[in-house]
């Protein structure tokens, strides 16, 4: 099947659900998306790790500080050479250094391996990156949108996904993750541009507050 041009997305997310002419009218075609260098897959996922549960400035901090010492782009190699106690006076938590090392450990041995891991299916990069210390499967949907730049990822448990949903239609209480699992099917093959649209959506509600 011919993949659809960005416009050509949003005028059939508009036609399939009217909620969403709004937004699109506002910010326009969501960004094509596109895979990663192989070479930079590695580092975008220690950053995901990194930024876990943190806000993120003190997370960028902490991440300038892992590049600094093992170099930019991150290796795993120069990751299990900088070791425990370098990490540490990074910043970088006990339970993430152990993640950081064990995803270091499992590229080496070929049980993660980006070079190939973009000829997976969603499911399949899922049970190769969930088998890292702390990498769940949040993490993996947002590789496979973000990192592989997959169409049709559908991340529900995402609470951005869930209000940014609930907001466009007028929902006084949040969508419910396996509602939105079937909410989300009129939408294939393109339903990673609609979770950029709900992501988008919340992120105009907080910026559109006023100040006190």
């Amino acid at each position: 099947m011919a993949r659809l041009s960005p416009a050509d997305v949003a005028a059939r997310i508009r036609k399939t659900d009217r909620a969403f002419a709004g937004v699109i009218k506002r910010l326009g075609s969501a960004p094509a998306t596109r895979a990663q260098p192989v070479a930079t897959r590695f580092g975008t996922l220690v950053r995901a790790i990194l930024y876990q549960q943190l806000h993120g400035a003190a997370a960028a901090a902490i991440h300038g500080r892992v590049l600094a010492v093992c170099g930019d782009p991150i290796t795993p190699a120069a990751l299990l050479a900088a070791g425990d106690e370098v990490l540490a006076k990074c910043g970088v938590s006990g339970s993430k250094r152990r993640s950081l090392f064990d995803l270091a450990t499992k590229t080496l041995d070929g049980t993660v391996d980006f070079a190939t891991i973009g000829r997976r299916t969603d499911d399949e990069v899922a049970a190769i990156l969930t088998t890292v210390l702390g990498i769940g499967p949040w993490t993996a949907q947002m590789f496979c949108l973000a990192v592989l730049g997959r169409s049709d990822v559908w991340p529900v448990g995402d609470y951005g996904v869930r209000a940014g949903w609930s907001l466009l239609h007028g929902d006084a209480d949040m969508v419910e993750p396996r509602a939105l699992e079937a909410l989300g099917d009129p939408f294939r093959p393109y339903r990673s541009s609609v979770a950029w649209y709900c992501w988008r959506a919340i992120e105009e509600q907080r910026t559109s507050k006023p100040t006190t």
